[in-house]
């Protein structure tokens, strides 16, 4: 099972795109996951014969777990549980890495002070702690009463750390009505909502709008968008905002950093997470060392990346190691959002939409193009002088947006 972002203990096989008995090329796709960051189809390690699947379809394992055994033509093993180590006529699939880095699941730990064992993983044990509770008064609903995210989320969302009797029940149901349709969440949907709230519950939520005037980069879109298609890429307002953010991100270095307990960690380098819309869900995959790109760099990677996720085609690497985010809720015709901060991230940029407007100019009415931005950043680092600070310097980068950086 491989690790699909910072943050992610766990992942669920949502199906099988081979069965034991195929053969399976190197690269290519084997299984597709989900995790509270994407959705991916997951590419074989090594060429064989799909020998054993270990982890049926929709259930969930810790990261580095064994999913499978590929082998030689001719020798198709039980499906079951696999060892760590397969042996020279075996590849074991775990974390889409090579054939040779093998891993197994790590073992149950001891969380309480009687001794009992409970089943947990590591971001389990560390929300346990950060929030001083005993995972043995968790009833866990994983596979043989493992305490999963959802349930420690639900336990602490329930005030479980400060009452007593009745804490950690499960709440009550939800009243229906004749006519009412019920369906199971899918996984992509349950792992956004644990992310979400355990966002909100880490980061200290504070947002800034700043209206900006887009006049200058749309006649700058206009002028160049014929040169950028014979590239092969679209010039959008996202990656001429993007690089306006980006080029301040350099400048503001606590808007481009991070919290590791009582630390601060300042990034060198700056990977930008782009919120992509699915049908069924959000994904961010990540342009790594956005720091370095012009413009048509970025609107090239922009464009590589949304496709990719959407068609699900993501490698693990590219939804790990964001540093700052930008979702563009105006796509939908929102005049802003109110976006939550990205794990573990430290400000997320809203983009909403983009339209003509009647503005004052000179002590006249004129008509010029306009829209917001919303800068959500955790005020437990970010004071609200720093984000705007920086917001001002995105509007004026944004309206006097450069040409020759286009």
């Amino acid at each position: 099972m491989p690790q699909m972002g910072e943050s992610i203990a766990e992942g669920t096989i949502v199906r099988w795109i081979k069965k034991v008995g195929d053969t399976v090329d190197r690269d290519e796709p084997l299984f597709e996951i989900s995790t509270d960051k994407v959705d991916a189809e997951i590419p074989s390690p090594a060429a064989g014969v799909l020998t054993a699947i270990s982890v049926k379809e929709g259930e969930t394992v810790p990261v580095n777990s064994v999913v499978a055994t590929i082998g030689v033509a001719g020798k198709v093993a039980d499906a079951a549980p696999v060892a760590a180590n397969p042996g020279p006529r075996g590849a074991t699939v775990a974390a889409a890495a090579p054939a040779s880095a093998t891993a197994a699941a790590p073992p149950p730990v001891d969380d309480t002070e009687s001794g009992d064992r409970h089943k947990s993983s590591p971001l389990v044990r560390k929300i346990a702690k950060e929030h001083n509770l005993d995972i043995s008064r968790i009833q866990g609903t994983g596979i043989g009463g493992r305490v999963t995210k959802q349930d420690i989320l639900g336990f602490v969302e329930r005030g479980a750390g400060s009452r007593g009797q009745g804490a950690g029940m499960p709440p009550s149901p939800v009243a229906r009505a004749a006519g009412d349709q019920v369906e199971k969440m899918s996984v992509m949907r349950k792992k956004i909502a644990e992310h979400m709230v355990l966002s909100k519950r880490t980061s200290a939520h504070v947002y800034s709008v700043f209206e900006v005037n887009y006049s200058r980069v749309d006649q700058i879109r206009q002028a160049k968008k014929g040169d950028y298609e014979r590239a092969g890429v679209k010039l959008t307002f996202t990656s001429l905002i993007a690089k306006v953010a980006v080029d301040c991100l350099r400048r503001h270095k606590t808007i481009n950093a991070s919290i590791d307990g009582d630390n601060i960690v300042y990034r060198s380098d700056i990977n930008l997470g782009i919120a992509v819309a699915l049908e069924n869900g959000l994904i961010v995959p990540v342009v790594q060392a956005a720091g370095e790109k012009n413009t048509l760099g970025l609107s090239r990677a922009i464009q590589d990346v949304a496709e990719r996720a959407r068609a699900k085609k993501l490698n693990p690497e590219e939804v790990q190691h964001g540093t700052f985010t930008i979702t563009n809720p105006g796509n939908f015709g929102a005049q802003f959002g109110l976006p939550i901060i990205n794990q573990p991230q430290v400000a997320i940029l809203g983009v909403g939409t983009i339209e003509k407007r009647p503005v004052v100019v000179d002590d006249t009415i004129g008509i010029r193009l306009m829209g917001y931005l919303t800068l959500g950043y955790d005020h437990r680092l970010v004071d609200g002088a720093v984000a705007d600070q920086f917001m001002a310097d995105v509007k004026r980068g944004i309206e006097n947006f450069d040409p020759s950086q286009a």
